[in-house]
């Protein structure tokens, strides 16, 4: 039962993906196809499909990596909804690129539409902020029990700050409704988990 639950996510993200297209035509402001705003490749809507997809399946790698490292059910719930959900978000961003017709990468450094182009490359497979090095994600998969869990929250809370950050900046500049909600909707449960997995760890001091 339990491998079943953790194969929703992806199927999941497979079935949004494509039905992303319907919901990104009606923008959510009751209009039709004619309603569709196409944003240019390097627009702010565009940018964040791109880098928060990236960003996302990071950590529904990082939840799937937990779920195998402990056998605590409340990590093991929270890694779940992080993994269904950042997973399903991940499907919708691909989609509306394939909506508009735009490149899933781009030849500027992630960011950019955030005017952080210019910042220091990644260190260690950290291709923005939050996100997980090489050899933290490697010490994730060596560790167990309470040790997994730990790095986990501490990991995933880094991570989230990020995601918020990035969130913030599309709600501040992105152009189509529906991309703008769903970033707000980011900003907000991101929030609370941050909020939730502090307690978490205090719980595991």
């Amino acid at each position: 039962m339990r491998r079943a639950a953790w194969i929703a996510p992806a199927v999941a993200a497979v079935l949004v993906a494509g039905g992303a297209v319907t919901y990104a035509v009606a923008d959510g402001d009751g209009g039709g196809s004619s309603a569709v705003r196409v944003p240019g490749a390097e627009s702010a809507d565009a940018g964040f499909a791109r880098d928060m997809a990236v960003h996302h399946q990071q950590a529904v790698e990082m939840s799937y990596i937990v779920r195998d490292r402990t056998d605590d059910e409340e990590v093991r719930r929270l890694a779940y909804d992080i993994a269904q959900t950042q997973a399903n978000q991940r499907g919708m961003l691909l989609g509306w690129l394939d909506l508009w017709g735009l490149p899933k990468v781009s030849a500027k450094p992630p960011m950019s539409w955030m005017g952080m182009g210019d910042m220091p490359p990644g260190q260690d497979g950290a291709l923005m902020p939050g996100m997980a090095t090489n050899t933290q994600l490697d010490e994730l998969r060596k560790a167990n029990g309470k040790r997994a869990e730990v790095l986990y929250l501490q990991l995933m809370t880094a991570h989230h700050k990020g995601g918020v950050h990035m969130a913030e900046g599309c709600v501040e500049r992105c152009g189509v409704g529906v991309e703008k909600r769903l970033a707000a909707g980011m900003v907000a449960s991101q929030k609370s988990e941050i909020d939730l997995m502090a307690g978490m760890l205090k719980d595991r001091s």
